[in-house]
């Protein structure tokens, strides 16, 4: 008889709104959290102080872009006006 009136007691606090809200925002919570940590979400990249590339194109072969070649410089078009500027040395070490 008291294993009767327990289980009427836990049917009737499941059927509270109160309860049953809490029971969903659980199963969300660890829905997101498996999504959101799970293995299949972990970057395939490198941060820019690892992965230091000499040039944009092996940058981007580096991650499986297709790299197209540019068009050559028309002829008639002019120079850049101004001082020649020097390339800039890269200040990160590895």
């Amino acid at each position: 008889m008291a294993t009767d009136s327990f289980a009427n007691s836990l049917s009737s606090a499941l059927r509270h709104p109160g309860v049953i809200a809490l029971i969903v925002a659980g199963l969300t919570i660890a829905a997101m959290l498996i999504v959101d940590h799970g293995p299949w979400s972990r970057a395939k990249t490198q941060p820019a102080h690892v992965a230091m590339y000499a040039t944009t194109g092996e940058a981007a072969h580096a991650v499986g872009a297709k790299v197209l070649p540019t068009e050559p410089k028309s002829s008639i078009e002019p120079e850049r006006p101004g001082p020649e500027t020097s390339s800039t040395v890269n200040p990160v070490t590895p």
